[in-house]
């Protein structure tokens, strides 16, 4: 009865630690990349306004146009839209629902797509939904994308590289210098160029970079999930060429439809909400983590998110998360992320009393 392209995927390993989350007697949650803190008051109040007003019908399936104005100027603003004068602008039901639609407008079966190895869980599973090949270019220890590590990857059937800074599940950010090299990289060898930046307000330790000014041919994805709090509100955005933006909003015609109109007003609040006292409060939770479990882990510094990704004492990863989970603490065995099995994810977007519960347990652990 079900169809064979269904085999292709797993059931997501995050969810299945999100269902056991909700059966525990109040677990000490470090598995979910969700922000602990709440909407802004403001973008609330937008969204209460719209629908008070009656907007809660459909809209453009681009979205609506001030949302798009103002994205559009939010991101030529950040210089993240520099060298690309001949683009469109569209509104997703989330950045996942962008990714969605880009890899189906974008993928063809015996597609090779190239990501680094860990990797955020869906890049893996639209690829083989959609019978391309997914290639996993190893960035262990470091965790850093470089043009040195991908060009040995790259084969005729490459069709695009997938760029995810700042990165899930390692924190990691890609410096400018490299991203400058993978660009030049895949301008010359015809690769397109996918940057997932939903992360572009988490980064702590130099303004973002975008490798999205660099390509020839890229697409640039973003929301407001993370930023702002609003992952249940469904607001994401790409930006990129004309025809590839129509082909979108052709396939989310057809899918999405649009993403929820009240949420889109809210959005448009949300773009001039000044978040900086939220991120720094989320440097002071990396430090936490990081000083914590550093001398008893290996552990690359996050630079970015709110994920870190330490190496599993003993080398095997579902074993140690077990262990942990007996001790009423949940974390991600890394391979949800990763064809390996050697590492774990915690997300550290949590009060900071759970956070330190948390290190105390893994330091007992370990």
């Amino acid at each position: 009865m079900i169809a064979e392209r269904m085999n292709r995927i797993d059931a997501s390993g995050i969810r299945k630690v999100f269902d056991l989350a909700a059966k525990m007697d109040n677990p000490v949650n470090l598995s979910i990349g969700q922000p602990e803190f709440d909407v802004p008051d403001p973008v609330k109040a937008a969204a209460h306004q719209a629908i008070d007003d009656g907007f809660n019908k459909y809209t453009l399936t681009q979205g609506i146009p001030e949302l798009r104005s103002k994205i559009s100027s939010s991101l030529a603003d950040q210089g993240r839209l520099k060298g690309h004068e001949q683009y469109d602008v569209m509104v997703s039901s989330g950045t996942s629902g962008g990714l969605f639609l880009a890899m189906f407008a974008l993928v063809n079966p015996g597609d090779e797509v190239l990501f680094a190895d860990p990797y955020f869980v869906m890049y893996k599973h639209f690829v083989n939904l959609l019978d391309g090949v997914p290639v996993f270019v190893d960035t262990y220890p470091d965790f850093c994308l470089s043009a040195e590590r991908v060009e040995p990857y790259i084969t005729p059937k490459t069709k695009l590289l997938i760029v995810n800074s700042p990165a899930n599940p390692t924190g990691q950010v890609f410096s400018d210098s490299s991203l400058k090299d993978l660009a030049d990289l895949c301008n010359r060898h015809g690769i397109f160029v996918i940057t997932d930046e939903i992360y572009s307000a988490f980064s702590y330790d130099a303004p973002h970079t975008s490798i999205f000014p660099y390509v020839s041919n890229g697409l640039l994805l973003d929301g407001f999930s993370k930023s702002h709090a609003m992952t249940g509100w469904r607001v994401g955005y790409a930006a990129g060429p004309a025809e590839l933006i129509q082909n979108m909003n052709k396939l989310q015609q057809y899918t999405f439809v649009c993403s929820p109109s009240m949420a889109q007003k809210a959005a448009v609040v949300a773009l001039d909400h000044d978040m900086s006292d939220t991120i720094a409060a989320y440097i002071r939770k990396r430090d936490i983590i990081y000083n914590g479990l550093k001398d008893r882990f290996d552990l690359v510094k996050p630079g970015g998110a709110f994920y870190a990704f330490p190496a599993a004492p003993g080398g095997n990863a579902s074993a140690f998360v077990q262990k942990a989970i007996a001790n009423n603490l949940l974390v991600i065995p890394g391979n949800v992320f990763s064809e390996k099995d050697s590492h774990f994810r915690i997300s550290f977007a949590a009060d900071d009393s759970v956070l330190e519960q948390g290190i105390a347990i893994l330091n007992s652990l370990a």
